[in-house]
């Protein structure tokens, strides 16, 4: 008689998430195996499945790199930021959380460098998370949908490009509005869709929670970019993706922690607000955000904080200076990608708030130096 055991004791031994193991079921990957009331039951001696998804990659072009364009991303502020993470990172720190992860240029440069026994990372945009976790749990479905959508948008011209456009983010906003998990992986397949050819990468949403960037207008975009997504998935399997707000992270973090945050930031003007995905962060959340960034540093933690820096448009604007004083406050500079005004787009600063002081001799000046 054959002994079974579950999808999540299966999950756990062989290393990969639940909802990953119920895939390879469904799919017929894993023989003998069957549902009994709501969950699949796998005969305790199956071996994991070789992983199908090796006749899309290719290991010579390993790499990993954020999955999606985010504004205010820190693809090109990671070399100044890793050099500032805590020199116990990898030793005694060995849990990371990342509470506003958004298109995780800092997670994925982690999960490159260290071997950590635990990762969190959550966001309060469901439709964001929920491409997280498609990622993670079943890239192939993934990879199939964004190919169907790069094959038909490709052969287009640039009208019936536009056409096709605005009849996905159509599609997109009516998964919006569906509040089960019925469609979860089409949902994360447009998420990537949008991002690719709306303009400028954008998400924003109007008041009825709809997303609304327009065209981009791009000739060939790279849809589907098949290695990243499947070296994402692998580097995502033991992470916990949860969508909720910064402070759902509290129970996580310890004294073994490095937590870094990057918040919708303070916008410079009133025409820089690009945090209406996640609905108002003002003032009076940075400075919930400053408080909790006080009690995790309680608990042991060691943090840093991104933000923008109020002293680009304001030398007397003290308002992160005195939020974190007592912290290390440091000025990084960053190109601004994003402007309605092609002439106001240029290299400005960004602050770096840590509990913690940097060995990095790279940056080292506090505004009081």
């Amino acid at each position: 008689m054959t002994d079974y055991i579950s999808a999540r004791d299966a999950a756990e031994s062989w290393g990969i998430s639940q909802r990953r193991v119920s895939a390879l079921c469904s799919q017929g990957r894993i023989p003998e195996s069957k549902i009994i009331g709501n969950s699949w039951m796998i005969p305790a001696n199956s071996k994991k499945p070789d992983d199908a998804r090796s006749r899309y990659f290719s290991e010579s072009n390993d790499r990993l790199k954020p999955f999606i364009k985010w504004a205010g991303g820190k693809g090109q502020l990671v070399d100044q930021i890793s050099s500032m993470y805590p020199s116990e990172l990898g030793k005694s720190i060995k849990k990371y959380a990342e509470p506003f992860i958004g298109g995780g240029a800092i997670l994925f440069n982690i999960l490159a460098r260290f071997s950590l026994k635990e990762v969190y990372i959550s966001d309060i945009n469901r439709e964001l998370i929920r491409t997280y976790v498609a990622i993670r749990d079943d890239p192939d479905t993934l990879i199939e949908n964004l190919n169907q959508y790069q094959d038909e948008f490709i052969k287009l011209d640039e009208d019936e490009k536009k056409q096709y456009f605005y009849v996905k983010r159509s599609r997109f906003n009516e998964l919006i509005d569906d509040r089960s998990d019925e469609f979860v992986d089409e949902c994360a397949a447009l998420f990537i869709f949008l991002n690719k050819t709306c303009f400028n990468g954008l998400y924003r949403v109007n008041s009825s929670g709809h997303f609304n960037v327009p065209f981009g207008r791009y000739k060939n975009p790279l849809i589907c970019d098949v290695n990243n997504i499947l070296t994402v998935s692998k580097k995502l399997q033991n992470v916990s993706i949860i969508n909720g707000n910064f402070r759902e992270s509290f129970d996580f973090i310890d004294s073994e922690t490095f937590v870094y945050f990057d918040p919708p930031y303070r916008p410079l003007s009133e025409t820089a607000n690009f945090n209406s995905y996640s609905g108002e962060f003002n003032d009076d959340s940075q400075r919930d955000l400053a408080a909790y960034c006080r009690e995790i540093n309680d608990k042991g933690a060691k943090f840093a904080l991104s933000n923008s820096d109020p002293k680009n448009t304001d030398l007397n604007d003290n308002f992160f200076d005195d939020l974190y004083a007592g912290f290390n406050i440091m000025r990084l500079k960053a190109n601004r990608m994003i402007n309605s005004n092609g002439e106001n787009r240029g290299v400005i600063s960004e602050i770096l708030v840590t509990n913690y002081v940097s060995k990095s001799k790279q940056i080292q000046k506090t505004l009081d130096e």
